[in-house]
């Protein structure tokens, strides 16, 4: 394998990054969501080049090629309360991280890697705990997730993917991840 590496996203970023949102959606959740879904997903560049701006993005890299991303801060009241709509008591202190590689560089290190450094950078800024969440029936992610030791928490929510349920589970977990050499 070529030289892998995570980095902090810059602006030069954007397009590649909206390329592998786009066409990752296409390809890993064409099973989960309506074609019509899928085609209408159009040009993310601008809200990428604003997340960019605004929050914790990092790229995965292999080479020369950017091959994945990861967005990661504190996350909003909603995200993290309970089904109940209370706060657990370190609603404070958690994030909200989402991973996405590109299905062809896959199973290549790069979501652990882009985990890990997004940990250990939530840890420097105070966080504690994390959550993502993801499809329920996305076993991809769910195992992703299961090697980080983060584990559903027993909160889910069903989204409208265009006249058809998508129900999506939340994961958490802890923010001492440590790479394996």
């Amino acid at each position: 394998m070529a030289d892998a590496a995570v980095r902090a996203a810059t602006p030069d970023d954007v397009q590649e990054i909206a390329r592998i949102h786009r066409e990752t959606w296409r390809t890993a959740y064409r099973s989960l969501l309506p074609d019509e879904v899928l085609g209408s997903l159009g040009d993310t560049t601008q809200a990428w080049a604003e997340a960019v701006e605004e929050n914790q993005v990092l790229v995965a890299t292999e080479g020369t090629w950017l091959v994945g991303y990861c967005v990661a801060g504190t996350a909003p009241e909603e995200e993290v309360a309970r089904a109940d709509g209370t706060l657990p008591d370190d609603a404070a202190t958690t994030a909200l991280v989402s991973v996405l590689v590109e299905p062809r560089w896959g199973r290549r290190g790069h979501g652990g890697r882009l985990l890990a450094t997004a940990a250990k950078t939530l840890r420097d800024k105070g966080n504690t705990r994390g959550i993502a969440w993801i499809p329920e029936a996305d076993r991809a992610s769910t195992a992703f997730y299961a090697k980080a030791d983060w584990a559903a928490d027993g909160t889910v929510r069903t989204l409208d993917a265009g006249g058809r349920p998508l129900r999506e589970i939340r994961v958490s977990g802890g923010l001492t991840l440590l790479l394996e050499p």
